[in-house]
């Protein structure tokens, strides 16, 4: 069976790469949707609120037969959502509350061909071990935190203060493939 084209409703470059990791090559085409939670909104409810409303968004100008893959992760810790940091304050701020604590990482995913949309969300469990504020201003100061939810990268600098995680690796770095296979067989979309 051919793959169809497949449309990637983000601009994450982490997103992009685990798909080419696996040989396929999608198109970017980031969605313009507010991704900011509803009064009240549970984050996990959130997240895959957001990516059906980006694979909605990029769907409704999509060529017949593509694949629309949205995904939106936050980082929930206590019930709360750490989003993308502001500024450096707000990065250091978000790490001094994750260090020695475990907190939740939940991706929505989100897959749209045809008229037909699929959608479900993956958690998974990181644990930070401690951080000395040397440490959090010296990751800060990297860069890494400044585009990521909850200020880290698992992938980059920030793998270096996770003591372990429960749950699918690919889901902290920002894109479910577990959860991407299951939802993209009721779409005859093989990974």
């Amino acid at each position: 069976m051919t793959q169809p084209t497949i449309l990637l409703a983000s601009s994450a470059p982490r997103r992009r790469d685990l798909l080419r990791a696996l040989g396929l090559e999608p198109v970017v085409r980031p969605a313009d949707v507010d991704e900011s939670l509803l009064p009240g909104e549970d984050p996990h409810d959130a997240a895959e609120r957001l990516a059906r409303a980006k694979a909605s968004t990029v769907a409704a100008s999509a060529p017949p037969g593509a694949l629309v893959l949205a995904a939106d992760t936050i980082v929930v810790l206590d019930g709360e959502a750490l989003g993308k940091p502001r500024d450096d304050e707000d990065a250091k701020r978000m790490l001094r509350s994750l260090r020695g604590r475990a907190h939740d990482v939940v991706t929505g995913v989100a897959l749209a061909r045809d008229g037909v949309l699929v959608s479900g969300r993956e958690t998974t469990e990181v644990v930070f071990g401690p951080m000395t504020d040397e440490e959090v201003d010296g990751y800060v100061a990297s860069g890494e935190p400044a585009d990521k939810a909850g200020a880290y990268a698992l992938q980059g600098l920030g793998g270096l203060f996770v003591e372990r995680i429960n749950g699918t690796p690919s889901n902290v770095v920002g894109l479910p493939l577990r959860l991407v296979r299951r939802l993209g067989s009721g779409l005859d979309f093989l990974l």
